[in-house]
């Protein structure tokens, strides 16, 4: 049976929570066959691959993982933690982007991947850059490292100094505008987004700001009940965003 992989997207959220930063990202992907079916409740193996630099890059990480679609078509798993067929996790320089998500498929349950899809990776969680960024300059790991406020947003409004690097926890149904020449966000920095129990956030740039290259763009998380929905959107360059997770 010929398949495809129909999408591929990285929930940028850390699964477990420690001392010490997790070296695993949570990943998911819907699988269609040739006539656009979705593939449900059937095993497959999936090789992951980490390219730098461009979508035929250099493989810097690669893994190899056993998984079943579920009744949607979806698999899900945690980069890092699958079996290691090169490279080294905890040593991918996510400093030195952009990188790209290389999926294959074996729909038999094999090795013979036969499936490809590639997405960008537009984000890396702060905990993995941190750490990467820990390892190169020898930093010590007992160095506190500053938590991200937790800001409300229970009705719109427009974005506000307060709430880079932090994260934007909605709770209620709500828009969020970037407002043109946001001089506090500086390019690089992010803001965390979180759609709470059903409600519904919609992100907004103002005229004359782009976002995920659309001037005046939206995204929308729309978060089901007793779930969360997450997201992340980072400044890349004057009155530019790009967000991810939507």
């Amino acid at each position: 049976m010929k398949l495809k992989v129909l999408c591929a997207f990285m929930l940028l959220a850390i699964i477990e929570m420690s001392a010490q930063a997790p070296e695993k990202m949570s990943y998911q992907a819907i699988i269609r066959s040739s006539d656009n079916s979705l593939v449900l409740d059937a095993p497959v193996n999936l090789k992951i691959i980490v390219r730098q630099g461009s979508v035929n890059g250099t493989s810097a990480y690669e893994e190899t993982h056993a998984a079943t679609t579920n009744a949607n078509g979806l698999v899900s798993l945690e980069i890092g933690s699958g079996n290691r067929v090169s490279g080294n996790f905890s040593e991918i320089p996510w400093a030195n982007g952009p990188f790209f998500i290389e999926t294959q498929v074996d729909p038999n349950g094999g090795s013979n991947y036969s499936i490809i899809g590639v997405s960008q990776l537009l984000s890396v969680p702060y905990a993995l850059y941190a750490k990467y960024a820990e390892n190169v300059t020898g930093g010590s790991t007992s160095t506190p490292v500053k938590s991200a406020a937790i800001v409300s947003l229970q009705s719109s409004r427009n974005i506000a100094s307060g709430d880079v690097n932090n994260t934007l926890e909605c709770t209620k149904t709500a828009t969020f505008t970037i407002t043109s020449s946001f001089s506090s966000m500086k390019i690089g920095e992010t803001i965390n987004l979180e759609a709470h129990n059903g409600a519904l956030l919609t992100v907004k740039a103002a005229s004359g700001v782009s976002l995920n290259y659309n001037d005046g763009g939206t995204a929308i998380f729309e978060s089901a009940s007793g779930n969360v929905r997450f997201g992340l959107l980072r400044k890349s360059g004057d009155n530019a965003y790009i967000i991810s997770g939507q």
